[in-house]
């Protein structure tokens, strides 16, 4: 799987995977006294990575041996069959639209212990359709089988899919592209979900430049990067670098 957008499975020893771990460990902290199991994540406007984030999110979550589910609910311009390279004739809406088994259509991503389960054809209705009784039924059905489920809706501040649907879940993610998101666009974006009492977990800020921000970033990174190498050699390491300087330490 070599799509750059999977940071978290093609490098993860980088400093944007450990984030996202950062970020799966806060999500299991705002857990302990509520069960929360199907998680929204939306952003207040178009292209600010909310399916970069969530894809990624989804991976550290099965990487501590949950069982996760990863469903495309972006139903006007889905995104994560593109990321993943999957087809997409069959998902979410043949699921609610024709009473398809949710088990036969679900694919296997070859990442352990994460499926996905892509939009399917993009309907005339999305809104109506996340807002069935189906819908709400099938997110019921299917916490029988997955610990964590994760869901990728439309703009929050776009179109009211991603409100409907935080009704129906137990928690929402707001991503906001640092740069590109505006102020007031972010800001009644979670003014909307307010008014339908969505569970709001927190903000992901995205997209945050890596080649700005001098000494800090720079030496974190430097930081980061030998850390992870003397965790990983360990002992070997050190004997490299004793032959390397003569036996003096």
């Amino acid at each position: 799987m070599k799509n750059r957008e999977l940071i978290v499975h093609n490098n993860p020893k980088s400093p944007t995977s450990e984030a996202y771990r950062t970020l799966r460990t806060n999500i299991q902290f705002s857990n302990i006294d509520k069960n929360i199991k199907s998680i929204v994540v939306t952003s207040s406007g178009p292209g600010e990575g909310k399916s970069t984030v969530i894809s990624n999110l989804s991976i550290t979550m099965a990487q501590v041996d949950k069982k996760v589910l990863l469903i495309d609910a972006d139903l006007r311009k889905p995104r994560i069959h593109k990321v993943f390279s999957l087809f997409n004739n069959n998902g979410l809406t043949t699921v609610l639209s024709e009473n398809l088994d949710y088990k036969e259509v679900i694919i296997s991503t070859g990442i352990g212990n994460l499926d996905i389960l892509t939009s399917g054809p993009i309907p005339p209705n999305p809104a109506e359709l996340l807002g069935s009784n189906k819908m709400k039924e099938f997110l019921e059905k299917i916490k029988e089988d997955y610990d964590v489920i994760l869901l990728d809706a439309p703009p929050v501040g776009m179109v009211t899919d991603a409100a409907v649907l935080s009704t129906k879940c137990d928690g929402l993610i707001l991503v906001c592209a640092v740069g590109q998101a505006i102020k007031e666009a972010a800001i009644n974006a979670k003014e909307l979900l307010q008014n339908v009492n969505a569970n709001i977990l927190g903000v992901v800020m995205n997209k945050v430049p890596t080649n700005e921000g001098g000494y800090y970033k720079y030496h974190y990174y430097n930081y980061y990067q030998a850390y992870c190498e003397e965790e990983e050699t360990g002992p070997r390491r050190r004997n490299k670098r004793k032959k390397a300087t003569g036996g003096n330490l």
